[in-house]
C-alpha cells in the first residue's frame, strides 16, 4: 500500500513505517501531523486517483525532528576581471515517519 501526498508543495510517494525528509514543517518533534492532500492511493483493492485530491483519505505521520541538509556550494566567477564569489546554503528539513494511510 502506498500513496502520493502533497507535502509543502512537493509530491512524495509514501508507505507506512518508512521515514522521509520533507521541507521544514512548523510542528514540534514527537507530535503527530495529518496530511489531507492525497493525490493517489493504491492498495489491494485497486488504485484511486484524485481530482485533484481524494476525499476522506488522509496520511498520518509523526515528526521525528528537524535537521539540515548537506551544504551546497554556489560559486560565481567572471574570468579576467578578478571577480569571484563563494556562498554556501543548507536547506532546513523535517524528518517524519508515516504511521497510517487511510
Amino acid at each position: 500500500m502506498f500513496a502520493v501526498v502533497d507535502i509543502a508543495g512537493r509530491q512524495f510517494k509514501v508507505s507506512e513505517n518508512v521515514q522521509y525528509y520533507v521541507p521544514k514543517l512548523s510542528d514540534e518533534p514527537e507530535k503527530d501531523v495529518t496530511f489531507k492532500n492525497v493525490l493517489l492511493l493504491s492498495d489491494e483493492n485497486g488504485t484511486k486517483v484524485g481530482n485533484p485530491f481524494i476525499e476522506g483519505v488522509e496520511v498520518k505521520a509523526k515528526v521525528l525532528g528537524h535537521v539540515k541538509d548537506d551544504k551546497v556550494i554556489v560559486f560565481k566567477k567572471k574570468r579576467r576581471t578578478g571577480y569571484d564569489k563563494k556562498n554556501g546554503h543548507r536547506q532546513q528539513l523535517t524528518k517524519i515517519e508515516i504511521t497510517n494511510i487511510g
